[in-house]
């Protein structure tokens, strides 16, 4: 079963340094990090010390208010270091992996016979459950909430952003298994496609098959809930990525925890773009060998796509949801009359007092320059253009600012995500960090409203 939604807001940013569909393995990286920055709103409490050894699998650390949750070391080795940062607070578990390694088995019921309950249980010491997050608050999901829905996205729409027919090529068999496990937990999984794909993902059985067309957000999971089936107080949706899915489903086959990852390291500085098999946490150092060391110093390395991506450097770590690794030139320089948006062939805008409107397939070799500064919001219609949902992203960014949480969920604020603004950061002429006001606010209504 399947339906198509079409998507008519939004904008489709074309930058150079797009991967080939080359897919290489990396060079073994010794060093690989967890970080619990990447799990919005979990406290971490360590079950490690420095020096300890560690097997694939092995719990690191558990979230301080559900104890349930586990967060599991990628590789077996030493705990090489635990990085602190203000008020001692943990920012990377570094570990030194073997040479040889060892993982943690767990042993499987029959899957012909298992339970929802047996499942989550299995998910929950296995330490794949913070795969899955939850919409509202876009964090790791509550194993106690019982979701009207599960959501996976295998569409991908932003910059340079990984594609998963790359992502899940040789994957098919532990993707459906993935997806026949998740669709125990709940009677109704969506997995939203691009409206062409033809590869195996189609095939995909247990779950209803949505084919998106439009530009970017349409990839954007929480657009999709919007379209397909939308959240409203108290109600719980879960969501997974694609590869996580399929992490998921080779854990069911093999009894050991996956931490595999495709990374798709693009952006126009690099000689030829293409796709890595990696390992959750594993170092970027090698995955950046064709930049050149001498480079890197005027190069902004993001953990993610360039529009929602972390700032990192090629000492960083791979993000635990990432799939794609972006490079771009540090905006460190001026133009001689900035404010004008037809100052240089290269610059993007949607404005039409820009030139780029006649050159729709032009692509750009943007650098991270914001060409302005923050100024008061006016009205101009500009995050309307970019926002596919039926709500109102202005007045709603406004009610975030002003914590006013009970304007928030009138005009929707349990829909939305962070990522879900990126483009109006990118488009608006304030220049306001849009996704920051948003993850605020959603952290205020988590801790007012839960």
């Amino acid at each position: 079963m399947s339906t198509d939604i079409k998507i008519r807001k939004g904008l489709t940013l074309r930058l150079k340094g797009a991967p080939t569909n080359t897919l290489k393995t990396a060079s073994p990286s010794t060093h690989f990090a967890l970080k619990p920055t990447d799990f919005h709103g979990v406290f971490p409490k360590l079950v490690c010390k420095e020096g300890d050894a560690v097997q694939a699998g092995q719990p690191i650390f558990y979230s301080k208010y559900q104890d349930s949750i586990q967060f599991v070391s990628p590789v077996s080795g030493t705990v090489k270091e635990i990085k602190r940062g203000a008020k001692r607070k943990v920012l990377e578990i570094v570990i030194s992996a073997d040479k040889k390694q060892q993982s943690v088995t767990h042993k499987l019921p029959s899957l012909d016979k298992i339970t929802p309950e047996q499942i989550k249980e299995q998910l929950l010491i296995s330490g794949n459950w913070p795969f899955i997050k939850q919409r509202p608050y876009d964090i790791v999901a509550n194993p106690n909430s019982t979701p009207k829905a599960i959501f996976v996205s295998a569409l991908a729409t932003a910059p340079l952003s990984a594609q998963y027919d790359v992502v899940l090529e040789g994957q098919q068999d532990a993707f459906q298994l993935g997806i026949d496990m998740l669709s125990k937990l709940s009677p109704n999984l969506h997995l939203s496609i691009g409206a062409k794909e033809s590869s195996q993902i189609a095939q995909t059985k247990n779950c209803t098959i949505h084919r998106i067309k439009g530009p970017h957000p349409a990839g954007n999971v929480g657009v999709q809930i919007h379209h397909i089936d939308p959240i409203n107080a108290g109600e719980t949706a879960w969501v997974v990525g694609a590869e996580d899915v399929a992490n998921i489903g080779r854990f069911f086959q093999t009894g050991v925890f996956d931490a595999s990852r495709t990374l798709a390291v693009v952006g126009h500085p690099l000689n030829t773009p293409c796709y890595y098999k990696s390992t959750i946490g594993a170092s970027l150092e090698p995955l950046l060998d064709d930049v050149g060391a001498e480079n890197l110093a005027t190069l902004r390395v993001i953990n993610g796509d360039v529009l929602t991506g972390t700032a990192t450097s090629a000492n960083g770590y791979v993000g635990y949801y990432n799939n794609t690794l972006s490079v771009l030139p540090e905006g460190n320089r001026y133009r001689m009359f900035g404010w004008l948006p037809f100052a240089g062939p290269n610059l993007h805008s949607m404005s039409n007092t820009s030139l780029s409107w006649l050159f729709p397939k032009k692509q750009y070799t943007p650098d991270t320059n914001l060409n302005g500064e923050e100024r008061a919001l006016v009205v101009t219609g500009e995050m309307e253009r970019v926002f596919p949902m039926d709500i109102y992203p202005m007045q709603l960014l406004k009610a975030c600012m002003a914590n006013d949480i009970e304007k928030m969920e009138q005009l929707g604020i349990y829909e939305v995500a962070p990522e879900d603004f990126a483009l109006i950061d990118y488009a608006n002429s304030s220049k306001i960090e849009a996704q920051a006001i948003i993850r605020d606010a959603l952290d205020l209504m988590n801790k007012e409203v839960g």
